[in-house]
């Protein structure tokens, strides 16, 4: 069931959702070679916590970390560990913060100091495919009109978005409907309407589309090892427009 928000909730959804924007920001600012991914965790939970939220991947169906630190080929749901970040990796930080009943959800992928100019186009354009998914977000329209547009985008620069993991809903849970594929038919899919909150989130491979699940049962990778990027951001859908409520000016 699609969950409309009134005023009054999407009030709550906007504190949710800044502060999961000013987490990943907080985060960024951490980044740089030699630190392992569970400091990186560790400083999340702390910063959520500090204000006053709790983490909402923290044993979300049994996942044993407060952020999905994700590294290169690894997709979304890396679980964050001993290894530590070198120079010309690409980090992938998903975050989410539950405050006062709402969910907060966005991720970005950030350069570890200098990466290849392969590495950094492909950030750019899982970026910009995110942000011609979200003009599609219109009162009236569907969600295939988003899935469309970031598709079109990525397969623009020869990459492929991944087809397994998709965005959803967001609100007083982690996950709602209707899901948000990165890919579908403009005019198909369930109708947008104002007061709906939704995760528009690509995952963008270098290569082929296709990813496997490693034997922690969570980290999900490419299948050819090619690199990937992921972003994502809450967004409301508005009559008059998109409101990208996770966005606090940090990439």
């Amino acid at each position: 069931m699609i969950v409309i928000k009134n005023a009054e909730q999407l009030k709550q959804m906007r504190a949710a959702c800044r502060l999961t924007g000013e987490t990943l920001a907080y985060a960024h600012g951490l980044v740089r070679e030699g630190i392992s991914t569970k400091y990186l965790d560790q400083k999340i939970r702390e910063f959520i916590e500090k204000h006053g939220a709790r983490p909402s991947f923290l044993g979300y169906m049994g996942f044993p970390a407060s952020a999905c630190i994700s590294v290169n080929d690894e997709v979304i749901h890396g679980i964050p560990s001993s290894r530590l970040l070198r120079e010309g990796d690409i980090v992938k930080i998903d975050v989410g913060a539950y405050y006062r009943g709402y969910h907060g959800d966005s991720a970005r992928s950030f350069p570890v100091g200098k990466v290849s100019d392969e590495a950094m186009k492909l950030i750019e354009v899982t970026k910009q495919s995110f942000f011609d998914g979200m003009a599609m977000a219109l009162s009236g329209g569907r969600i295939g009109d988003i899935g469309n547009a970031v598709e079109t985008c990525v397969k623009k620069a020869h990459y492929t978005v991944v087809r397994n993991y998709i965005g959803h809903g967001v609100g007083k849970e982690l996950h709602e409907d209707p899901e948000v594929p990165n890919f579908g038919t403009p005019g198909r899919g369930a109708r947008l309407y104002p007061g709906m909150t939704i995760a528009i989130e690509p995952m963008v491979n270098a290569g082929g589309h296709s990813v496997r699940v490693l034997d922690n049962d969570w980290t999900v990778v490419t299948m050819d090892g090619s690199l990937s990027a992921h972003y994502e951001n809450t967004v409301a859908i508005t009559e008059n427009g998109p409101e990208n409520l996770t966005d606090v000016g940090d990439g």
